[in-house]
């Protein structure tokens, strides 16, 4: 009960300049993609440790 109390105290009047001065370089496009990169990297490998495990998992029952 007394999170959205502090929620609401954290919040400020003024806009975030940070985001404004990267959206107005273009730079925002570059964060954005970096962390898309991240992100699809991670599920690559996620996605081959799953396949790697389910093998080993499959030579074990055999």
């Amino acid at each position: 009960m007394l999170l959205p109390v502090l929620r609401a105290a954290a919040q400020t009047a003024d806009q975030p300049e940070m985001a404004d001065a990267l959206r107005q370089s273009g730079k925002i496009y570059v964060v954005v993609a970096v962390i898309a990169v991240v992100l699809a990297g991670l599920l690559f490998f996620l996605i081959s440790l799953d396949r790697k495990i389910s093998r080993l998992e499959k030579e074990v029952r055999d």
